[in-house]
């Protein structure tokens, strides 16, 4: 067999091996690419049939963050039931949740760290970052683990929510005698209750006449205050 014969017969296969080579999440994509911008990719968390889009900040902390949850502008209604929550909603382009599902898939996947950015109204930012993050399957409730704190200037928010299930309005899994989410008009791992509400309704700024149900991270701004932005983002710790 002549040798240019036996690679036009190899061609398919070594096309068919490249198109297997999915990226799982904006690491992948920065890895196969370092020159790609931030912006909106697809991942394929659990296969080629699980096609996905995600924002992929590239730049923040020398970039390869996946965001998972996003609030900039209040377009998008965060008060949703747990169904919602767990297959995700909203658009990576704008505001979103990527979906507790799919976020536990890559937990079991890879070791991920998570960074929180946020804003205010009068145009400061900050951050908290933590060098561990995962989340158990739905039959634990999504129980998040979060840890190894550091300061970006927003202080810790999160590590009161470690070991806590995921709450929705229509499933209740917090640690308080109610409805953490139904009082605080969110979605989040909620224990009895919150020092963090990046799902809660979208406020602006400081505004003290209903508690604590605003966009809220309690270390930075307290309880009366709604952020303008907030991204929580994820990549594998090298």
């Amino acid at each position: 067999m002549k040798p240019v014969l036996v690679v036009l017969l190899l061609a398919p296969v070594f096309t068919s091996c490249m198109a297997l080579v999915l990226p799982l999440d904006c690491s992948d994509i920065h890895n196969n690419d370092n020159s790609r911008p931030s912006g909106v990719y697809t991942i394929y968390p659990i296969g080629s049939t699980s096609a996905v889009q995600v924002f992929c900040d590239m730049d923040s902390q020398e970039g390869r963050w996946m965001v998972f949850q996003r609030r900039m502008d209040g377009s998008v209604n965060f008060y949703r039931p747990w169904d919602h929550y767990k297959v995700g909603f909203g658009s990576a382009a704008g505001e979103y949740w990527l979906g507790l599902e799919t976020l536990f898939h890559l937990s079991l996947r890879k070791k991920y760290e998570l960074l929180v950015d946020m804003e205010d109204f009068s145009g400061n930012r900050v951050s908290a970052r933590y060098s561990s993050f995962s989340i158990d399957p739905e039959s634990y409730g999504y129980t998040l683990h979060v840890s190894g704190f550091t300061d970006g200037g927003a202080g810790d928010s999160l590590s009161y929510h470690s070991g806590a299930k995921f709450s929705t309005f229509d499933k209740d899994q917090d640690e308080n005698g109610r409805n953490c989410a139904r009082l605080f008009l969110g979605a989040f791992w909620y224990k009895s209750c919150h020092q963090a509400n990046p799902n809660g309704g979208y406020r602006w700024g400081a505004d003290s006449t209903l508690f604590a149900v605003g966009v809220e991270w309690y270390r930075w701004k307290g309880h009366d205050y709604s952020l303008k932005t907030i991204s929580m983002k994820i990549r594998p710790v090298q």
